[in-house]
């Protein structure tokens, strides 16, 4: 009669363990297959991953940066193109109102009343009235050749060229030498008006231009050669 019961209780503890088994045994590999599930899911931590790679929005914005950087640069070199424009301007004179002053002779004066020339004579500066001028040397030069009296007023002071028949081309300052050219033909009346006459229109130029020398040339040659033939 024992071995029945033995036999009936082991089959009621089999039939317990088959029953825990079949409760708590596959719940166990349940967890597992979700833990791996999470891992699968994590790849979508990854696809956002890939916007932090998509960050190179922030290069564009840096390339925005540089494009006002070489803006800057045109405006920068443009002044620099003005200065062309500007250097014709200072070749230009400003115009303004003054005396012109003219050299005459003074006859067998002896260097007493100004520099000493020729044949014992006094070169001597004298003043016009007020004249408007940008280029102090053409006036100047053409006002002397512009007189055709020998006597300058009352004063006792002669004029050589009254005769001559010249005409003011042009005009050149380098350093401290003033060059004038003219045209014409000189009428003298004697050796004593060759020195008289290249005097004063040499010291009329430098008084114009502030020179301390001046070179003439008439009809393209120097001044010298052409009153040597006189």
């Amino acid at each position: 009669m024992t071995r029945p019961r033995l036999s009936a209780f082991s089959v009621l503890t089999f039939s317990a363990l088959i029953i825990l088994t079949g409760c708590f045994g596959p719940p166990a590999p349940a967890p597992t297959s979700t833990a791996t599930a999470p891992t699968t899911t994590a790849a979508p931590t990854t696809s956002p991953a890939a916007p932090t790679t998509t960050a190179s929005p922030t290069a564009p914005t840096s390339l925005p940066v540089t494009p006002p950087s070489t803006a800057t640069a045109p405006p920068s070199s443009a002044p620099a193109s003005p200065p062309p424009t500007e250097e014709p301007a200072p070749a230009g004179l400003p115009e303004q109102v003054a005396p012109l002053t003219i050299y005459y002779v003074a006859i067998d004066d002896n260097g007493v009343s100004g520099p000493l020339i020729g044949c014992g004579d006094s070169l001597v500066a004298t003043a016009t009235a007020p004249v408007r001028f940008t280029d102090q040397v053409r006036p100047s030069v053409e006002t002397l050749l512009a007189n055709k009296s020998r006597d300058v007023g009352l004063s006792g002071l002669v004029n050589v060229l009254y005769q001559s028949s010249l005409t003011y081309a042009s005009g050149e300052l380098s350093g401290s030498t003033i060059t004038i050219w003219l045209t014409g033909q000189f009428m003298l009346s004697g050796v004593c008006d060759v020195p008289r006459a290249k005097a004063q229109l040499e010291y009329t130029a430098m008084a114009a231009s502030g020179a301390t020398s001046a070179q003439v040339f008439v009809n393209g040659r120097p001044i010298d050669d052409v009153l040597s033939l006189k």
